[in-house]
């Protein structure tokens, strides 16, 4: 596995599946398959990139049941959301397939195989739990929580990954790249410390103020990386937030940042997903993550309330700041200031 001197041991199943692509291939045509889910694809690229390292599967029930109640894998790393495949009892009584078998997961758009998995574990998860514990409430005005009761099939299966192909993308494919090129490409421009900042909206001008003034405090430079897999029901398409991302890539100082998309199906799972944002930027090789107000926030609950703090997820993230090996870079509000024609965080001005 590749490593770097940031970023730690990157699980990349590419590299480590590399010289038996060809018998992978082989083997797929004559498995068993499921065509995945839009979200499935976006989870799958991640684990075999290396992207949610440390996984290199889908979560077994045991190891579902851990993230779910410790917020860690078995093994004690930290792990903050449940990536399982779940697929309905009905296709897989019609696949035959048990604790044991081997499947082909196949890309929904072009049924190209991507990846085999071994069945290692079958199991029925308590949605209200999963939505409870990981979510906060089991409330359907939550995305996820929604998704969750509507659109998850009844049995996760967990298991081991074999990489067979990476997903074909046709869009801004320059700057799609998998953690270890974003390692190579710090490596490039001799980049030793990188503020990574996860945006799913178009970015304005606060954001820019916003990235800079945490670049120029740490001595850094920025990655700006966007989700471009699945974000909130409502939200911009990425195609359109991709040319403002384009756009405002030219108003930073020069030499100090990069734009790399990031096929990413957010949870809006705020505390938790904020951990996890920092790990998955941990295995790009950032050494700094923005976390601010809200972060990760999917509005308000079905009482009206938000459904968590403004600062929550900057508090767990804290929490388990010294285990992360990436820097958490907490930020308030930025408001404008007319007057100067400058960003200010809210909390440094003047009433």
């Amino acid at each position: 596995m590749a490593n770097s001197p940031h970023g730690g041991v990157l699980k990349d199943l590419y590299i480590r599946d590399e010289a038996l692509q060809g018998s992978l291939q082989a083997e797929a045509e004559t498995l068993p398959h499921v065509v995945l889910t839009s979200r499935q694809l976006c989870d799958l690229e991640l684990i075999l990139n290396g992207g949610f390292s440390p996984l290199e599967g889908f979560l077994t029930q045991e190891e579902y049941t851990s993230v779910l109640h410790t917020n860690r894998l078995p093994n004690g790393a930290l792990w903050t959301m449940p990536i399982y495949l779940d697929i309905s009892s009905s296709v897989l009584t019609q696949l035959n397939v048990s604790v044991g078998s081997r499947l082909a997961l196949r890309d929904p758009r072009d049924d190209q195989p991507l990846a085999i998995l071994t069945v290692s574990s079958l199991y029925q998860a308590d949605r209200s739990q999963e939505a409870t514990l990981v979510y906060g409430a089991d409330d359907e005005a939550h995305p996820a929580v929604h998704y969750l009761r509507h659109n998850t099939q009844d049995t996760y299966v967990g298991g081991p990954l074999q990489a067979v192909n990476a997903p074909q993308h046709y869009d801004y494919v320059a700057i799609r790249r998998s953690p270890a090129e974003v390692r190579a490409l710090f490596r490039k421009l001799n980049w030793t410390r990188v503020v990574a900042f996860q945006t799913r909206n178009p970015m304005h001008r606060a954001h820019r103020e916003l990235t800079v003034r945490a670049a120029r405090m740490r001595h850094a430079n920025v990655l700006i990386q966007p989700v471009v897999g699945l974000t909130k029901p409502g939200d911009i398409d990425h195609f359109t937030r991709v040319r403002v991302y384009q756009a405002i890539m030219a108003k930073y100082p020069n030499g100090m940042a990069q734009l790399s998309l990031l096929p990413l199906a957010m949870r809006m799972g705020g505390p938790r997903e904020a951990v996890w944002h920092a790990i998955i930027r941990k295995n790009f090789g950032a050494t700094h993550f923005i976390v601010g107000r809200d972060h990760a926030g999917p509005g308000p609950n079905s009482q009206g309330q938000d459904f968590y703090g403004p600062y929550e997820a900057q508090e767990l993230v804290l929490k388990y700041r010294d285990e992360l090996d990436i820097e958490v870079v907490p930020f308030q509000m930025l408001t404008y200031l007319p007057d100067t024609d400058e960003y200010q965080p809210i909390n440094e001005v003047a009433e």
